[in-house]
């Protein structure tokens, strides 16, 4: 008697399938890649391919002078331009030794706060969006032109701001600026409750996240993860509240670190919602402020020829997707001899090869979308 084996598609019923997820550009995040071992719907393993937006930002820094690279570090995470800008202002100033304007601090902390709601506006807006909820998108669009707009009458920009500059900012702010700032910041404040019953309220979005993509808070710690994220997974840390830089040690009475316990997709949309809720209430605040300030300057007067000391230093700064570094490293030149920059995105998106092992593929949108991650930030 003969024993014949037929093999049926190579074994198809033992072999894991490997799946490519782009590299496609998803609009809202940027060109990225994940390659996934699937068993059936399962997924066994995740692996983030990165790298297709590379610019060299880091490299192209030792080429510019103390003033050019505000240009190169504004772009890296489009939706925090002005955070970006003010890290790299601040590692120089520290290397300079020099003191920054009172007006110019406030008026920094307040664009920051700002900056802070137009970001977390866009992944209140995309993230259902990802899940098949069309309308919020619409109503976070609404939200951000408001601020948009003082953000482009005080900047001429409304992406890539261009405002910081080493010893405080461009020029100082239009006359009646505060008052327009402030009527736009009670309008969002007046439309953010839609989040709450628009999306919170939906049990389907609840149904999709609460639950799934649990990210625990030794995971956290494991992989540098930082900003809502971290916190949502019960991980208590913002350089706001913890190392103070700006105004923000005179605002701990309005300052709240928002966390969060259970650590999945519905915990860090919580967690982004309701600090997008208290930087509205920072940039009220700032604003009451300046509105007591005495007329001053709002930068330093600097030498043609901008050179820092030979030396190094390290800044961070809470941007609004995690902590933001910039290492300086000066031999007294008009160039930096290093920069090297600690992006947010890029250690937040290395939780994926933890979260998505052991979830489903219809999970995997859910789960990608819930890390607030912006692929330039990643590439840099």
């Amino acid at each position: 008697m003969t024993e014949t084996t037929v093999g049926i598609g190579g074994a198809a019923e033992s072999t894991d399938m490997v799946l490519n997820i782009g590299p496609q550009h998803p609009s809202t995040h940027g060109v990225l890649r994940l390659r996934l071992v699937l068993d059936g719907e399962r997924i066994q393993q995740a692996e983030p391919v990165i790298g297709y937006m590379h610019r060299g930002a880091e490299k192209l820094f030792e080429a510019r002078d103390y003033r050019q690279i505000i240009m190169l570090a504004n772009r890296h995470d489009w939706l925090s331009a002005f955070s970006n800008e003010l890290g790299v202002v601040m590692a120089v100033e520290r290397m300079l030794g020099m003191e920054v304007p009172e007006r110019a601090v406030w008026t920094r902390t307040l664009l920051a706060e700002l900056n802070r709601v137009l970001n977390h506006l866009m992944f209140l807006g995309s993230y259902p969006l990802e899940l098949g909820g069309i309308t919020p998108v619409f109503y976070a669009f609404r939200e951000r032109e408001e601020l948009q707009a003082v953000m482009e009458e005080v900047s001429g920009g409304r992406m890539h701001y261009m405002f910081n500059r080493v010893g405080g900012l461009k020029e100082d702010l239009p006359a009646g600026w505060l008052g327009r700032a402030r009527d736009a910041v009670a309008s969002v404040r007046s439309r953010m409750d839609v989040y709450d019953r628009l999306v919170l309220g939906n049990e389907i979005f609840r149904g999709r996240t609460r639950g799934v993509g649990v990210l625990s808070a030794e995971a956290v710690h494991a992989y540098g993860v930082s900003g809502p994220i971290a916190r949502a997974s019960g991980v208590d840390f913002d350089l706001r509240r913890d190392e103070p830089y700006l105004a923000y040690g005179e605002l701990q009475d309005t300052l709240k670190v928002v966390t969060r316990t259970e650590g999945d997709c519905l915990a860090r949309f919580e967690c982004l919602l309701e600090q997008t809720h208290n930087a509205l209430d920072l940039a009220d605040a700032c604003l009451d402020r300046m509105a007591g300030l005495e007329p001053g300057p709002i930068n330093q007067r600097l030498p043609k020829v901008l050179k820092a000391p030979e030396g190094h230093t390290y800044a961070w700064t809470e941007n609004p997707l995690g902590i933001n570094g910039y290492y300086l490293v000066s031999t007294g030149e008009k160039t930096p001899y290093r920069l090297k920059l600690r992006s947010a995105s890029f250690n937040n998106i290395q939780a994926l090869t933890e979260l998505l092992p052991g979830t489903l593929v219809a999970d995997m949108v859910a789960i990608l979308g819930s890390l607030f991650f912006v692929v330039g930030d990643i590439d840099k």
